[in-house]
């Protein structure tokens, strides 16, 4: 079974909205509809190396 694809430039703005703005990888993850292993997958490929 196949999950939802996103696009880069979503990708990259889900990653900046932790990394730029501060908010938990969970709160951007339930608000834009993906799983905290998706996103914690886009902040290691678009993010800073450690993550807050």
């Amino acid at each position: 079974m196949k999950g939802k694809r996103y696009t880069e430039e979503f990708k990259k703005e889900a990653v900046k909205q932790v990394t730029e703005r501060g908010y938990s990888v969970s709160d951007v993850a339930k608000r834009l509809g993906t799983t905290t292993h998706s996103l914690y997958g886009w902040l290691k490929e678009y993010g800073e190396p450690n993550p807050r």
